[in-house]
């Protein structure tokens, strides 16, 4: 049985307050620590949540702005090439569809609107559009914009920006060491490179993870160390939805309690930053939802790109029910 007292977890927290990153061995604990510890473990990561963040819960909204059609062969992605998965497959939606997304997300109360689109990268044209759907979104709505376009060519990111789009997401997903196990068609160091360009043209950087793809603890571990050095503004923390007809289909679910201590990881390694529970959220940890809210300050909010999210109304009242508060734009 893993040793770790109250008082050790209590000192995890207060270095990530104090600006210290925690040791490998330390990192590993919190993944390693008994299921009776979880509470306290919950508790220490919430006064760090607390410090930056108060009770505030940002929401994020997606749109599947295009879907299937991808030439990638991600293990985990029902729109990949190699999927054999029953999902919708369109081009680009055309400008109203994105600005109808946009009001949507306002009335489910989410401060950030996030337009995803399958593929390796965006063509011009797709940037074209997207480009044009965000200069009117941003002219008459309060939403903050979060793009996911996959892989940008040289001047897509300045075009971006230029636009308004506050956030670029592109996920690491996975360790370095795993990224060959779950993808062959781009690699890790491409995805590094998108974020700094992203980086480069003062975009926010939004980056995170997919948990539960046959990664080790050690592997949970560097991915978390390695979007504190990329400095990810935003960091999504994913657990693998395993679709039929993708080659991840017979991987496990996380347990719930192996998941909050993920959770409770990045906060300490990554105290400052936006930690949000995302995709497989609901799948994953079930009935213990609300506890996430303790170590992340973030939520996706509604369906995701070809999987469902639960009722927003359930959102909600975790969030009322927790006396938290859902942090709205002041733009």
């Amino acid at each position: 049985m893993n040793t770790i007292t109250f008082n050790q977890w209590q000192l995890l927290a207060h270095k990530a307050l104090d600006g210290e990153c925690i040791t490998m061995d330390e990192a590993l604990s919190v993944l390693e620590a008994d299921n009776d510890e979880v509470l306290q473990l919950m508790h220490a990561a919430f006064q760090v949540r607390k410090h930056y963040f108060g009770k505030n819960v940002k929401l994020n909204m997606i749109i599947n702005a295009k879907s299937g059609l991808c030439p990638e062969d991600c293990g985990y992605c029902s729109q990949s090439i190699v999927s054999t998965a029953p999902v919708q497959k369109y081009a680009l939606l055309d400008k109203e569809t994105l600005l109808a997304g946009a009001r949507e997300a306002l009335s489910r109360r989410a401060g950030t609107y996030c337009i995803v689109a399958s593929g390796k990268g965006p063509t011009d044209k797709e940037l074209d559009q997207v480009v044009d759907a965000v200069k009117e979104i941003r002219d008459t709505m309060p939403l903050k914009i979060c793009t996911c376009l996959g892989i940008l060519k040289e001047g897509q990111a300045e075009r971006l920006a230029e636009a308004g789009v506050h956030r670029y997401n592109h996920n690491l997903n996975t360790s370095k060491a795993h990224y060959p196990s779950i993808t062959t068609t781009h690699t890790y160091e491409q995805r590094i490179d998108t974020v700094e360009k992203v980086k480069a043209h003062g975009m926010s950087p939004c980056s995170g993870v997919i948990i539960g793809m046959g990664e080790s603890d050690r592997e949970i571990v560097e991915m978390a160390f390695a979007l504190r050095e990329l400095d990810a503004d935003s960091i999504p923390i994913n657990f693998l939805n395993a679709i039929p007809g993708t080659p991840l289909e017979q991987a496990g679910r996380t347990a719930p309690l192996k998941a909050l201590k993920v959770l409770a990881l990045f906060r300490f390694i990554c105290p400052a930053k936006e930690i949000r529970v995302a995709g497989g959220r609901e799948v994953n940890l079930r009935t213990l939802q609300p506890l996430t809210l303790y170590a992340a300050n973030s939520l996706f909010v509604g369906d995701y790109l070809t999987t469902a999210g639960q009722d927003i109304s359930s959102d909600h009242q975790i969030i009322e029910d927790l006396g938290f508060e859902i942090e709205l734009n002041a733009l």
